[in-house]
């Protein structure tokens, strides 16, 4: 067994909190930069968090449920920790890259492990122009919103949306529609993984719209622009047997 340097990170819930001082007490803890695993503690939330805060280090993150959904989490349990290290499966992911332009012809950038996200801002539904890969696919969808999501993230939003699970490694990304007016009761569509995005907000005045990747929204959109990112990988650790590709598979069948 190799004894691995951990830093530990938490989210602010206590159960969180109390969890991180317990198992710094047990194993030690170590600045991020000097560290070789991440260990999250919270809910899927604050894991999506570590691994935007972390993205640079490339280092693997190691998460236990102290939250509430934990998808991308283990179960907690103090002991036996650098064992269930040494013995984790590690999953690598690739974040989609958002592009979007405000109303003021500001231009804002942000990634997202999970989803991208255009969603109607006022008592009105959008109206979106979706462009894939230059041509144009669909020229009008009136709805409270629609989004990009990646295998990973596609048990999230996605899925409470009526979209696609993808499976881990499909290089497909989901593309969904949440309460589409016109067309009516239109699901969305699987696309390559390579494919770009683009949504254009028709009547944003009338209508406007907000972007939102994994939390960073954008108001006032008038065009965003949604891709993978290939060239940014984050490492996932999950204990044998309970790795992202099982749990989706899991998810189907509860």
């Amino acid at each position: 067994m190799s004894h691995r340097k951990i830093a530990f990170a938490a989210s602010s819930m206590p159960v969180a909190q109390t969890a991180m001082t317990q198992l710094r007490d047990m194993y030690g803890d170590v600045p991020p930069d000097r560290a070789d695993v991440i260990v999250a503690l919270g809910g899927d939330g604050f894991m999506l968090k570590t691994l935007h805060e972390t993205q640079s280090l490339n280092l693997p993150v190691y998460g236990m449920n102290r939250g509430t959904v934990g998808f991308l989490m283990n179960e907690f349990h103090a002991d036996d920790l650098q064992d269930r290290l040494d013995e984790a499966a590690e999953e690598v992911i690739n974040p989609l890259t958002m592009t979007a332009v405000t109303a003021d012809g500001k231009t804002h950038h942000a990634l997202a492990i999970n989803e991208v996200s255009l969603l109607r801002a006022g008592p009105q539904a959008a109206k979106l122009r979706i462009t894939v890969d230059g041509k144009l696919r669909m020229p009008e969808l009136v709805c409270d919103g629609a989004l990009v999501a990646t295998p990973a993230g596609s048990t999230a939003y996605n899925y409470s949306a009526h979209g696609p699970i993808l499976p881990i490694g499909s290089d497909v990304l989901a593309l969904t529609a949440m309460a589409a007016f016109r067309p009516r009761r239109w699901r969305g569509a699987l696309l390559p993984k390579n494919a770009i995005v683009r949504f254009d907000v028709l009547e944003p005045a009338k209508r406007p719209v907000m972007a939102d990747a994994d939390g960073a929204s954008v108001r006032d959109v008038i065009s965003a622009e949604i891709r993978s990112e290939p060239s940014i990988t984050h490492r996932i650790l999950f204990d044998p047997g309970h790795g992202l590709e099982e749990r989706l598979i899991r998810e189907q069948f509860t």
